[in-house]
């Protein structure tokens, strides 16, 4: 998709309104793992989120989620769709670099 026909993200800030800036998540095995809320924003008519745990700083990842659930009570979903997720991060990806000009 040409850069210009892609859809730009509209910031928001529902998790951290409802959680403060990190949200606290249980892995298969039951552990439970915080992560910081790096981004959250609109896409066309899905909110996406982008999570960050500290072993996951170490190499400047983050983990994508899609935000569900009413104002008042979101909840994030896993993105099981690969496409949704690399749409979802090179949106991170363009929040993060809006005001970078390439070459």
């Amino acid at each position: 998709m040409p850069e210009s026909d892609r859809e730009v993200p509209i910031p928001l800030h529902r998790l951290q309104s409802a959680f403060g800036p990190s949200v606290v998540l249980y892995g298969e095995d039951g552990e439970e793992q915080t992560f910081r809320i790096k981004a959250e924003f609109r896409l066309g008519d899905k909110v996406y989120a982008a999570l960050q745990s500290d072993a996951m700083r170490k190499d400047d990842e983050v983990e994508m989620f899609r935000v569900g659930g009413s104002d008042d009570e979101p909840e994030l979903e896993t993105i099981e769709d690969d496409e949704e997720w690399e749409l979802a991060a090179e949106a991170y990806d363009d929040m993060l670099f809006a005001g970078d000009e390439t070459p």
